[in-house]
């Protein structure tokens, strides 16, 4: 796979979360960390993503937000 997205974390699938149309998709990225990504139901099975799978979360974004208690 080439992409032009540099943020590119290799992880496991730990979770799939079926909405209604949006899929809710943790990836274990190691270290006690996790990502989630909210994609189409269609993506999901398109990838056919599953607990247990090895995947990659791909960041692309043009904001990045920050946020304080």
């Amino acid at each position: 796979m080439k992409i032009s997205a540099r943020n590119q974390i290799k992880g496991t699938v730990t979770e799939v979360i079926k909405g209604a149309t949006t899929s809710h998709v943790r990836i274990d990225i190691g270290g006690g960390q996790m990502v989630t990504a909210s994609i189409t139901n269609e993506a999901v099975d398109e990838l056919g993503l599953k607990k247990g799978q090895k995947a990659v979360a791909i960041i692309k974004a043009s904001d990045v937000m920050v946020g304080v208690d």
